[in-house]
């Protein structure tokens, strides 16, 4: 359960496939959008061979970047669950991104949110049956905290015991933002493990 990677695993394959070519991205690091702390271009971008627009299924990809990340006070690492990593319901995760808001932030904004169960967010009144089982729920059906555009692609983790974070989402989809009834859906990493290790060794 203690791997670490400096491979970047993302969501939302949309903005991907605008560019597919990785030359043309690149990946910022730190607290503030501008400028950014550290920047790195992108060497190889990985799209899952299943995802196909505009579904939301398969909806992962991971980035290996050109040049190592040495990690500071304002850049972390994250870790990876195993694949039978059995995340438990109702409990506090967060989630970060440069998000809609009523402006956009320069700051890295920040929230807390419950992960929710597959059979609640399959129910009619939620997403009435589109949660597969490589996705995983998020937030509050009561509404009000969400990722929301400009986030995706973003991570949603949760602490262990010790205070060691493990990703166990990447902000995918959703309902417009923070709606009643209408979660944020997210990529469920324990879903792509293995594939992940088949592409980044990790």
């Amino acid at each position: 359960m203690n791997k670490f990677s400096n491979v970047g695993i993302r969501s939302n394959l949309l903005l991907l496939f605008s560019s597919s070519n990785p030359r043309l991205w690149t990946v910022s690091f730190g607290t503030y959008l501008t400028p950014s702390l550290l920047v790195r271009p992108v060497k190889t971008i990985i799209v899952h061979e299943k995802y196909r627009y505009p579904a939301h299924e398969y909806d992962i990809a991971v980035l290996q970047l050109a040049k190592r990340v040495d990690f500071t006070n304002a850049v972390h690492r994250v870790c990876l669950p195993d694949a039978t990593e059995r995340i438990p319901y109702n409990i506090d995760a967060v989630i970060t991104g440069w998000g809609a808001m009523s402006e956009t932030p320069n700051v890295l904004q920040e929230a807390t949110v419950k992960l929710i169960d597959s059979t609640t967010c399959n129910r009619k009144e939620v997403y009435n049956g589109a949660i597969t089982p490589g996705m995983i729920c998020a937030g509050y059906l009561e509404g009000g905290v969400d990722s929301c555009q400009g986030d995706s692609g973003g991570p949603l983790v949760t602490p262990d015991t010790r205070n060691m974070w493990y990703l166990v989402g990447i902000v995918s989809w959703g309902d417009e933002c923070a709606k009643p009834n209408k979660p944020g859906v997210y990529t469920r990493v324990t879903y792509f493990r293995d594939w992940i290790t088949k592409y980044t060794g990790l």
